[in-house]
């Protein structure tokens, strides 16, 4: 099974091949949790996001038409996913920051070890405070490695949408990187999306 392709194995899953299925959430789950832990900036709710994806993947691989890749289709069911996490998680009461811990410390996305947890926490700040279109977009070029065409098949915008939210939300999280004192209180950022 690990040498199969997605398609082949979409189509031993769709058969009703469970080894098929677990391959296919075994290979992509890593990255999907990614994408969640940079949209939501929280690892509980990460999981929580990834784990309702992973189900939301399971229902709807029957219906998966291979129009788009395999990939491209589980990151648009993780990131709405994410979306509908960060909404329930608007409604929920805030507890407080979470604990750092030392799983914190190495880059999902990268595997890149952070000088200290000091910049590992300035950049998960910062990147919270991208306005969620924008941040969304970077994740998804960023973090998942996606080409333009993919993360506008993924939000359903044009792919110069894709590119001005990309280039907004990276101006805006250096802005703040530069300005580590003021990260979150950035007044003047114009989160107005030109689609």
């Amino acid at each position: 099974m690990i040498d199969n392709t997605d398609s082949e194995l979409v189509e031993s899953a769709v058969a009703g091949d469970a080894r098929a299925v677990e391959e296919l959430l075994r290979r992509h789950q890593p990255r999907l949790r990614a994408v969640c832990r940079r949209i939501l900036n929280s690892d509980a709710d990460a999981d929580d996001a990834t784990q309702n994806a992973l189900i939301a993947i399971v229902r709807a691989l029957p219906s998966f038409d291979g129009r788009s890749a395999f990939g491209t289709w589980a990151y648009r069911i993780a990131t709405n996913a994410a979306l509908d996490e960060a909404r329930r998680r608007q409604r929920r009461p805030r507890v407080g920051r979470e604990e750092l811990d030392a799983t914190r410390i190495v880059d999902l996305s990268s595997d890149r070890v952070f000088a200290s947890l000091d910049e590992r926490d300035a950049l998960e700040r910062a990147l919270a405070s991208v306005p969620e279109d924008f941040r969304v977009a970077v994740v998804l070029r960023d973090v998942a490695d996606l080409d333009y065409e993919q993360i506008a098949q993924i939000l359903g915008v044009p792919i110069g949408t894709v590119r001005s939210r990309i280039a907004r939300g990276r101006a805006h999280l250096a802005d703040v990187l530069r300005n580590r004192n003021g990260v979150g209180e950035r007044q003047s950022f114009d989160t107005k999306d030109p689609s």
